[in-house]
């Protein structure tokens, strides 16, 4: 699975141009790195002017690879539409989603291994996080997900990690079909919904513990 681009229109605006360049920059930036170079051989291929393709990322490197993390955003949603994710259980599907992406980003290991040692520059540390609760906000989207109090926040904090900590294993994973990378995938989804069992009971629990304040206010305050 590839991160199609869409088609560009005859007179394309900048976010257009970017998002139909985005997939093709990183065959380049695994030879060239993240820079104007692959940008440029990236813009080549589309017809594009080196020089409009540069307007359409000011912001060099970081914005690129931003791009290419959309585009496997998109290639996600492809590979796993409502209807397919609608017959899995929420492990399976959460399981899916980030197997998806990283199938998206394979063809492209050492561009992505780039763009990591780019993203981990102190200077790009809030992008980096950005990036990760992205990625981990747009499959809990995807799998259903609507809450709206803490669990919210606390699903993609986790997701998040997990993710990363995946993509950090398929880095450097030589296995036949990626086995090593869904052994770990495996085990930390495991890991994640053995805790919000766990949490889900605990929370049951303290709904049924008395409340000292509840008890207090109705000393001061008693049924009449």
């Amino acid at each position: 699975m590839s991160a199609q681009p869409p088609a560009l229109p005859t007179d394309p605006t900048l976010d257009e141009i970017r998002a139909a360049l985005a997939p093709h920059i990183p065959t380049h930036a695994s030879f060239d790195g993240w820079n104007a170079v692959a940008l440029a051989r990236a813009a080549g291929e589309l017809g594009i002017d080196a020089d409009i393709a540069g307007l359409a990322f000011p912001g060099g490197a970081v914005e690129m690879i931003d791009a290419w993390f959309a585009a496997i955003d998109r290639a996600m949603e492809t590979a796993l539409p409502p209807e397919k994710l609608g017959r899995m259980k929420i492990r399976e599907k959460i399981s899916a989603l980030v197997l998806a992406r990283i199938d998206a980003a394979t063809p492209h290991r050492e561009a992505l291994r780039r763009a990591l040692a780019i993203l981990a520059m102190p200077q790009n540390a809030a992008t980096a996080l950005r990036l990760g609760w992205r990625a981990a906000d747009h499959m809990w989207h995807l799998a259903g997900d609507t809450a709206t109090d803490y669990n919210h926040y606390s699903k993609r904090a986790i997701l998040s990690g997990v993710y990363g900590a995946t993509l950090m294993v398929f880095l450097n994973d030589e296995s036949a079909g990626l086995a090593e990378t869904r052994a770990f995938l495996g085990r930390r989804i495991d890991g994640v919904m053995r805790f919000e069992k766990a949490k889900a009971q605990l929370l049951a629990r303290r709904e049924h513990m008395p409340s000292l304040s509840r008890f207090i206010g109705r000393l001061r305050y008693p049924a009449v």
